[in-house]
């Protein structure tokens, strides 16, 4: 009896093993590194376009209301804005709170024009800078993804997030 609760706890160990080896393969696969490179910028950024590229992301959670957003995390490959968006129908409309963002990886905090609103829906989109330091929503253009898409990610106003939620 104790040679056949050997066997299975053996059988159990390696199928174990197993398991974990082939969760961390896909996670390397799914989640390793899937850098872009770095663009041979010598580009001015006074022009009417904005940006594109792979490196550049924003992550924001749901947010307690109030007039502060707390970004997580804002990577950026120049430096440029954060702006937070109203909802208008689905998609992202008056611009309430914007914030200046080094490039790089950093943290982001947003004082807003208006609060937010427990169950409401906003958007944290990243915006170009187009030199002065100073955000013009009709030249600090959104930038994009290497597929044309606007770099935003969506949030809620919501009471559950708790007061002391930083992004």
């Amino acid at each position: 009896m104790d040679q056949t609760e050997s066997g299975i706890k053996t059988w159990q160990w390696v199928a174990t093993a197993i398991v974990i080896i082939v969760l961390v393969v896909i996670g390397y696969m799914v989640f390793g590194t899937k850098s872009a490179p770095a663009p041979a910028d010598g580009s001015d950024q006074t022009t009417n376009t904005a940006p594109t590229s792979g490196t550049n992301q924003i992550v924001v959670s749901d947010q307690y209301p109030g007039n502060v957003v707390y970004v997580s995390s804002v990577q950026l490959t120049a430096p440029g804005w954060v702006a937070i968006h109203k909802d208008n129908g689905g998609m992202p409309g008056t611009i309430i709170g914007e914030v200046y963002v080094n490039a790089g990886v950093n943290p982001a905090r947003i004082t807003l024009s208006e609060p937010i609103v427990d169950g409401a829906t906003y958007y944290a989109m990243l915006h170009s800078d187009n030199g002065d330091k100073k955000f013009d929503a009709s030249s600090d253009l959104p930038i994009k993804d290497s597929k044309g898409n606007i770099i935003m990610r969506i949030f809620h106003g919501s009471s559950a997030a708790g007061a002391n939620i930083k992004g």
